[in-house]
């Protein structure tokens, strides 16, 4: 992992795709936790527009990329409104209201599960 994402020429939106493919069932992270990871500590918002633009390649898992505070704020940018919460509820995390139910016990931390890039 650390080889390819040290390429300093590779478009940011390919290594947030590279991390997002890393994140596994049952398990979310954050806009936030990506751009930190990536080094880009303030591009959280980047990191929406890649994930905005991931919905063409399938192998994404977008729907495990959420807000800092486990709210499913890019949901409406799936095909239908309720997409989201459903691929997340068949992976087991418990979504009320639009907000993951034991936000910390599911968050995974690149940064920390990964290392250093």
């Amino acid at each position: 992992m650390s080889n390819t994402l040290s390429n300093p020429n590779k478009d940011f939106f390919q290594n947030v795709y590279e991390v997002v493919r890393l994140i596994p069932k049952g398990r979310v992270t954050s806009y936030g936790a990506i751009a930190n990871y990536l080094g880009a500590k303030q591009s959280a918002r980047m990191v929406g527009w890649a994930m905005n633009a991931s919905h063409r390649y399938k192998d994404i898992p977008a729907h495990r990329v959420v807000n800092r505070n486990g709210l499913l704020t890019g949901k409406h940018h799936f095909d239908e409104p309720n997409q989201m919460q459903l691929l997340l509820e068949l992976e087991g995390v418990k979504i009320v209201q639009n907000k993951i139910q034991q936000f910390e016990k599911v968050f995974w931390d690149p940064e920390k599960e990964l290392g250093l890039p």
